[in-house]
This record gives C-alpha cells, sequence and structure tokens, in this order.
C-alpha cells in the first residue's frame, strides 16, 4: 500500500508540476490523506518532474547554447539567465528571512480560487494585445519575480504565475510565453531542489529515507511530468487556459468546504 501511495504522488507530481494548477498544494492536500513525506522525498519526486520537462526541450536547449553567437539566441539566453538570477537572488532573501511555507489547507484553496479567478481576467486582456512571441525584457524581469511570488504563497502555481505574467507584459503568444516560463524554470526549480538535497543529506536526514519509495515516485513523476506536458503543449495551441481556471476555482472551492466542515484543516 506505501508503494502505492508513491504512485499517486508521483502522478499527481508529474500532473500538477507544469500544468498551472498548483503542485504544492495538491501535494498538500494529499499528504493528509496519504501520510506526510519528507521534504527530501518531495525534492527528489520533483525532480523528475524537472527531468521530464528538460527532455522535452533537449532540442530547443541544445539549438541556444550551439548557437549562441546568433543575436536572436544570446538575446534569448540572456532574458533566461537575469529571469534565474532574479529568482535565485529573491530565493535567497526568502530564505534569510526565515519563511516558511503553510502547510494548511484554507491559505491553499484560496490561492486556487483567486488566481484562478485572476487567470480568466489575465488571458481575456493579453487576448486584447497583437499576437506577439518575443520575449521583452520587461517579461524576463517579472518572470524572475513571479516565481519567487509562486513559492512564498503555495496554491499560486509557479506555472500559472509565470505564463499569465508574460502574455500580460508583452508576450502574448501562449506558446511562447509558456516555452519561456517553462525554460526559465528548468535551472531554477534544479537549483532549488539540489539545494535542498544537499541540505538533507548534510543534516543526516537523508539517511532514513526509503529509497524503493523515492525511486517509485522520481520514475512515475518523469513519465507523468513528460506525457502531461508534451499534452499542454499541443492543448494550448489551440485553446485558451480556461479549462484549468475553472477547474482551479472549483477545487479551490471544494477545500473551503471540506475545511469548513473540518473534514481537513
Amino acid at each position: 500500500m506505501n508503494y502505492f501511495n508513491d504512485v499517486l504522488l508521483g502522478v499527481i507530481e508529474g500532473i500538477t508540476e507544469f500544468l498551472p494548477i498548483s503542485s504544492t498544494g495538491h501535494l498538500l492536500v494529499a499528504e493528509h490523506w496519504l501520510g506526510a513525506r519528507s521534504d527530501t522525498y518531495n525534492i527528489v519526486i520533483q525532480a523528475g518532474a524537472i527531468l521530464a520537462v528538460t527532455l522535452i526541450y533537449w532540442g530547443r536547449l541544445i539549438e541556444l547554447f550551439t548557437h549562441w553567437r546568433d543575436p536572436e539566441n544570446r538575446d534569448y539566453l540572456a532574458k533566461l539567465a537575469v529571469a534565474f538570477l532574479i529568482t535565485a537572488v529573491l530565493g535567497l532573501v526568502v530564505k534569510k528571512l526565515g519563511f516558511e511555507l503553510p502547510t494548511t489547507i484554507q491559505p491553499i484553496a484560496w490561492a486556487l480560487v483567486i488566481g484562478g479567478f485572476w487567470m480568466i481576467g489575465a488571458e481575456r486582456l493579453a487576448e486584447r494585445q497583437p499576437d506577439r512571441s518575443v520575449i521583452l525584457w520587461r517579461v524576463a524581469i517579472a518572470v524572475g519575480i513571479a516565481q519567487i511570488i509562486a513559492g512564498v504563497f503555495p496554491g499560486t502555481s509557479r506555472s500559472a504565475s509565470t505564463i499569465f505574467i508574460a502574455m500580460l507584459l508583452g508576450t502574448s503568444n501562449r506558446r511562447a510565453a509558456t516555452e519561456f516560463a517553462f525554460l526559465v524554470g528548468i535551472p531554477t526549480m534544479y537549483a532549488a531542489s539540489g539545494y535542498e538535497l544537499l541540505k538533507q543529506v548534510t543534516s543526516g536526514g537523508a539517511h532514513s529515507e526509503d529509497w524503493l519509495s523515492l525511486g517509485i515516485g522520481f520514475v512515475v513523476s518523469t513519465i507523468t511530468a513528460f506525457v502531461a506536458v508534451k499534452w499542454l503543449l499541443g492543448f494550448i495551441q489551440t485553446h485558451r487556459f480556461t479549462a484549468f481556471a475553472i477547474y482551479r476555482i472549483l477545487f479551490g472551492g471544494a477545500l473551503l468546504l471540506l475545511a469548513a466542515a473540518g473534514v481537513v484543516s
């Protein structure tokens, strides 16, 4: 049964990490019923989702780095680097301030609901702009800041905050905004996962882990994320993000009702 739970958690992480519906929020909710997991566990299964997206964008990454002399590629890489550095610096500031993520359901539920309505409004505003695929400097800076906001408020969703801030600030093309958000997310999430995993190893927290359990979660997360992101990239070519916004509102509303009834806390 424990290993079956690992499969479930891997599926949840893989589906929700890059869809704009909040992986942290879903994992915290799942752990209320399946049992809490260690920080090391959550880091490892998240790494599986990052690996999947790295594989999907491998060709794009190779093109950017092998043809970096091309002005367009060099400009794109510079904007990726700036967005990542902003996130890294602000992330260290947040760590130094000792901020800890809330682990109760209600703030996550509110973030899901509010974020859902924000997504609907943001996409409508973005659609009034000309269809533009270029990544502007203000987009790169805002995406870096948005990643930290999503990290500070579970339920916000890193994907949702970065994609929609990019669309609002000039990259109105959904696919272009999504690609930039995901590419920035790759080094950001590798760095965050590596940092947290190193802390766990040096503090001795990794010695008590069930590594078979972690391995199952990692593999399932990788496979599920690969399928989910491939599907998403095809879906957004002809569809808006409205379905995800409605899901967030309904799911967050259901959590608020369960919290009010005392079923979850």
